[in-house]
């Protein structure tokens, strides 16, 4: 499980697997409005990353990042670690 601590969030840090395919299959934020982060966490199950991560990339909420914009960070710094 990958563990990406997010900045400038109510949550605190993002949990994700990502197959193989680039498939996301597990994903849990911590933190934050629990509504929120339940039902977005729940919504990217299943869903292609490179999709996700281009979908929530500059969406606003407190400052310029959001908990839907710290997953799009958390999917580009899984990819990346993954390239290396």
């Amino acid at each position: 499980m990958f563990e990406y601590k997010t900045h400038g969030t109510c949550s605190t840090q993002i949990d994700l697997e990502i197959d193989k395919e680039g498939i996301i299959r597990a994903c849990t934020i911590h933190n934050g409005c629990r509504g929120n982060t339940k039902g977005l966490a729940t919504m990217v199950i299943g869903r292609k990353a490179d999709e996700v991560k281009e979908l929530l990339r500059g969406i606003p909420c407190r400052g310029n990042t959001s908990c839907p914009d710290q997953l799009s960070r958390a999917i580009e710094a899984y990819q990346q670690q993954e390239a290396c």
